[in-house]
């Protein structure tokens, strides 16, 4: 069956009675991300960017700006070229603190970047220096976000070892980027999937301690990303608990009157956007070999362990369910997630099964590796498989750690 692009199928069943496919099929939900991206601007206390690492896609780009995502968190030279080719109006704002000399000049100079994160006096003069006009004079407009190390106890994923100064090292360092910036900030990451508010508490109060210190005025924070999405064993507070946390502690800061404060959600804004039909090749026992796996969108579920929602698409469809571990389709023992994921107990080889919640991190690490990686994307029109913004609220405030006080 020809696919034109603009077609749009009522959901996985509708799909798989269409196409019966052979390669994987991701299937994606515009909707879904323009509910998301309309909930942080409606309601985070700030500006939300969104971190294009999480997924890509020139189609997702273009869905987030409609919504009114107008500024973008790259990570990469290659990520400027893609955002600024697709969303010429787009802020870019490289915030990996490790970069090439040229890959700053290139996004300073041609693509009109301006903000950059850095978490070492190196880094620093090699932004200073890259930004430099041809004749040798400093950039006037630069706007430089100091990255402080924070706890990510409270995250599924951490983010603590390998970005951000000390707190030690943190005023020094502001001290020095305020003298070639028109606009300093302080960012910092708590980690993917923080199950708890507290997580933006202990790194605001780490943030307030290095301002104190280093006594120079704060034009924005940065609170980052780790803002969660629903997975199986992973039903967090309501994101609003987040948001209220983060104002609070924000405006007792000893920073500029006029601050911004800005947020950097990637699994957040785009979990909900993609889903996956595989199908099932051969069934071993509780084990079943399906058409993707750790070298396509699944690398999560088998590097890291992480339990994506599964339902069964078509015949097995019993009452009876049973707990399954997939292998991937590659030649390799390491194509293999634990799971468990629950399928009817009558699953077999043909059986296709929907995994959602692969927006975030899925579509974006396919390979081709053994051959493998092909994967047709359409659009369907049904909700996720779990939702954040549904309105639902799957934990009471009392059951909060944090105190709103």
């Amino acid at each position: 069956m020809h696919i034109h692009p603009d077609d749009v199928f009522v959901d996985a069943r509708a799909v798989v009675h269409a196409l019966s496919p052979d390669e994987p099929v991701i299937l994606n939900r515009p909707h879904a991300a323009v509910r998301a991206a309309r909930f942080f601007i409606e309601k985070f206390p700030g500006k939300s960017l969104y971190a294009v690492k999480a997924n890509p896609s020139p189609d997702l780009l273009r869905v987030l700006w409609d919504a009114g995502i107008t500024h973008y968190d790259v990570a990469s030279i290659s990520e400027v070229r893609l955002v600024r080719a697709t969303l010429p109006q787009a802020v870019l704002c490289f915030m990996h603190p490790v970069k090439t000399p040229a890959a700053i000049a290139e996004a300073y100079h041609r693509h009109g970047v301006k903000t950059f994160s850095l978490d070492t006096a190196e880094e620093l003069t090699k932004i200073v220096d890259a930004c430099r006009d041809g004749e040798g004079n400093s950039a006037r407009d630069l706007r430089l976000a100091v990255r402080l190390r924070v706890s990510s106890e409270y995250s599924e994923l951490s983010l603590a070892s390998k970005f951000g100064c000390d707190l030690t090292e943190a005023p020094r360092l502001l001290q020095r980027a305020r003298q070639h910036c028109d606009w300093l900030g302080v960012c910092f990451h708590v980690g993917s999937q923080a199950m708890s508010p507290f997580a933006f508490v202990q790194a605001l109060d780490r943030t307030r301690a290095a301002i104190a210190q280093a006594g120079v005025v704060i034009d924005m924070i940065d609170v980052g990303g780790g803002f969660p999405s629903i997975y199986p064993g992973l039903e967090p507070p309501a994101m609003e608990d987040y948001f209220a946390i983060i104002a609070r502690h924000f405006e007792a800061l000893p920073i500029a009157y006029n601050a911004e404060l800005w947020c950097e959600p990637g699994r957040a804004l785009c979990a909900e956007y993609s889903s996956l039909i595989v199908r099932v090749e051969r069934r071993r026992g509780d084990e079943l070999f399906i058409n993707d796996g750790a070298y396509g969108a699944l690398y999560d579920a088998a590097h890291v362990g992480w339990r994506f929602p599964v339902r069964a698409l078509g015949d097995a469809e019993g009452e009876s369910m049973q707990d399954f571990s997939f292998y991937g389709p590659t030649c390799d023992d390491a194509d293999y997630m634990q799971g468990p994921f629950a399928l009817p107990a009558d699953i077999e080889a043909g059986d296709y099964v929907e995994i959602g919640m692969l927006g975030a991190y899925g579509a974006a690490m396919k390979t081709g590796f053994n051959g493998f990686g092909n994967a047709q994307q359409v659009v369907v029109a049904d909700e996720p498989m779990a939702s954040i913004y549904d309105g639902s609220r799957l934990k009471p405030a009392v059951d909060n750690v944090v105190s709103l006080r």
